[in-house]
C-alpha cells in the first residue's frame, strides 16, 4: 500500500515521531492511523525500556501553582544531557507532571517504592501508575515513554513534593 507523506506528517504531527517512524508504521498498520499510533506507542515503551539503565544527571525542576493558590507542586525530572533539557518538548513534559502532581496528589514515584505487603492501590499513589489529569487514557508511565521515545534519551521522575494550604 502506498502512502501518501500526507499521511506521515499528519501521524509525525499527532505522535511526535520521526518521519521515518511514521511511515514505517502506517505500512505495517496499511494505513490505519490508529493502529499506526498503536504501534508507535509500543515502539516507545520498547525504546524508554532499553534507556533506562542510562544515567540521567542533567535535567529541570518545574513548578505548578494552581488558580486557586491553594495548592501546588515541585518536580525534578532528570534526562541525559543538558541539550535534551532545553528543548520545548521536554520542558512540556516537566511542566504537565507538576500539574499533574499538584492534581491527582501521588504519593510515591513508581509502585516500586511503595512498602512492601501496602494496601495502597499503585493506580492511586504510585505516580508513573496514574491516569494523566488531561488524558485519562493514558498514564503518566506513558506520557514520559512517550517523550524519551521523542528525544532519544532516559527520562527520569527524580522526586517531587506537593503542598497544600493547612496540611
Amino acid at each position: 500500500m502506498a502512502i501518501s507523506s500526507q499521511d506521515v506528517k499528519k501521524l509525525r504531527e499527532l505522535t511526535g515521531a520521526g518521519m521515518l517512524d511514521c511511515k514505517k508504521a502506517l505500512e505495517e498498520a496499511n494505513g490505519d492511523f490508529e493502529a499506526a499510533t498503536k504501534l508507535l506507542a509500543e515502539k516507545g515503551h520498547a525504546a524508554a525500556e532499553k534507556r533506562s539503565e542510562r544515567e540521567t544527571a542533567q535535567g529541570l525542576i518545574a513548578s505548578y501553582i494552581h488558580h486557586n493558590h491553594r495548592y501546588g507542586a515541585l518536580v525534578e525530572v532528570n534526562c541525559e544531557s543538558d541539550f535534551v533539557a532545553r528543548t520545548e518538548d521536554f520542558r512540556h513534559l516537566v511542566q504537565q507532571l507538576a500539574l499533574h502532581i499538584a492534581g491527582a496528589n501521588p504519593q510515591y514515584v513508581s509502585k516500586e517504592e511503595m512498602p512492601p505487603g501496602s494496601e495502597e492501590d499503585p493506580n492511586h499513589v504510585a505516580l508513573l501508575e496514574q491516569p494523566f489529569v488531561k488524558d485519562e487514557s493514558k498514564t503518566v508511565r506513558d506520557l514520559v515513554s512517550a517523550t524519551i521515545a521523542k528525544t532519544g534519551e532516559n527520562i527520569r521522575i527524580r522526586r517531587f513534593a506537593r503542598f497544600e494550604l493547612g496540611r
